[in-house]
């Protein structure tokens, strides 16, 4: 039976429950070691340098890097918990910043923050977590963890503003055993209220940015310092081959794009529609052509038992409300998605993540590999 006094539904009293925190130097994470203290547990502060330090410091709102291990270490001694910086410069370089300078070349849109909570947080940083023979692993993701019928559920956040379930879709249900989230059913406003509360020194801090390793919002630039002749020019052309101007390299466009591709006098706004990057063409069309219902996925991963197609709500862009869609479970491991009223802008690279419909359960989600045109019933 779990213990009452235990909020993370442990089965032991808070001062016998080791917890690792993950602490970024954020108000977030900063908050989610605070109120593990308070509440008696035994905290382990840990804080991972995932790349350079020196060029990190330059950008404001970088995270995990620089200023940001400072002030992490500053949370801890005001708390009084132990804590460790754990160089994980190398993992990162190799499982995040190679993986999103190749998928920029391959022509399409990656999702960063998916691979670094995949392959690094939630893998490297949790085996190391269990080795301090911890009961748990925190983070502050506004996300939540419930105990459901046939184990631990994903959910989104209470605050839909905050909401950071898209980026967790590679979760694992043995994951899921280890993590906890305690700011899932907060208000990012009653975080900030309480790092005050506690005299945390980063409660006014700002948020960090998504792509924390891109300096001034650069990609092409760090794609090109990662893979030299990343920026092959080429054709931009139109639906039909016919040939409208060139480009520097595909690595600079993405799907939905409409700013930058240098065209001016056509009819109507022109938008980036598809990216050959084998044929170094980027493919532009009306914002019509943008427009798809039904997307192939690859690397599914699964937080519910799906053998059968079943109707659900997904998302193709962690900023886009959920929008009614059907999937169709493959044995390979992939799956297809019939969007009911079709959705703009979907690009390879992206995430397509399943939700309960109705509700806020994570049911699974993958990796968009092919989306085919919208076609309106005559």
């Amino acid at each position: 039976m779990t213990d009452s006094l235990n909020s993370l539904g442990i089965a032991k009293s808070p001062r016998d429950t080791r917890v690792v925190a993950a602490m970024s130097g954020g108000v977030d994470s900063s908050v989610t070691a605070a109120l593990l203290k308070r509440e008696g547990y035994d905290v382990v502060g840990m804080t991972l340098q995932l790349y350079d330090a020196g060029a990190a410091a330059k950008k404001k709102g970088a995270c995990c890097a620089g200023q940001d291990i400072y002030d992490a270490r500053r949370v801890a001694e005001t708390l009084s918990i132990p804590h460790y910086v754990l160089d994980y410069e190398s993992r990162f370089k190799k499982s995040v910043m190679e993986e999103f300078a190749g998928s920029y070349v391959r022509g399409e849109t990656p999702i960063p923050c998916v691979l670094c909570n995949e392959k690094v947080k939630f893998a490297d940083l949790l085996d190391t977590a269990k080795e301090l023979g911890a009961d748990a692993l925190a983070t502050g993701h506004y996300v939540r963890r419930t105990d459901g019928a046939n184990g631990p559920e994903l959910h989104a956040a209470a605050d839909p503003s905050r909401d950071q379930s898209y980026f967790l879709f590679k979760t694992t249900r043995a994951q899921l055993e280890f993590l906890r989230f305690p700011l899932g059913g907060m208000e990012k406003r009653d975080v900030r209220a309480l790092a005050v509360e506690l005299g945390l020194a980063v409660a006014e801090k700002p948020d960090s940015q998504d792509i924390c390793f891109v300096p001034d919002g650069d990609y092409a630039g760090v794609v090109q310092k990662l893979r030299a002749r990343a920026a092959a020019p080429g054709e931009i052309v139109d639906l039909e081959g016919r040939v409208l101007g060139r480009h520097d390299g595909v690595i600079h466009f993405t799907v939905g794009q409409r700013k930058g591709l240098g065209l001016s006098g056509n009819e109507e706004p022109l938008f980036v529609v598809k990216l050959d990057a084998k044929a170094a063409r980027v493919v532009v069309g009306p914002r019509s052509a943008l427009r798809v219902r039904t997307i192939a996925l690859r690397d599914i991963n699964w937080l519910a038992d799906a053998r059968e197609p079943f109707d659900c709500v997904v998302k193709v862009r962690s900023m886009r409300p959920p929008v009614l869609a059907r999937v169709t479970p493959r044995e390979d491991g992939a799956a297809d998605v019939e969007l009911h009223n079709g959705e703009e802008a979907v690009a390879p690279g992206q995430a397509c993540v399943f939700y309960e419909r109705g509700g806020t359960r994570v049911l699974g989600g993958g990796w968009i590999s092919a989306a085919e045109p919208y076609r309106a019933a005559a």
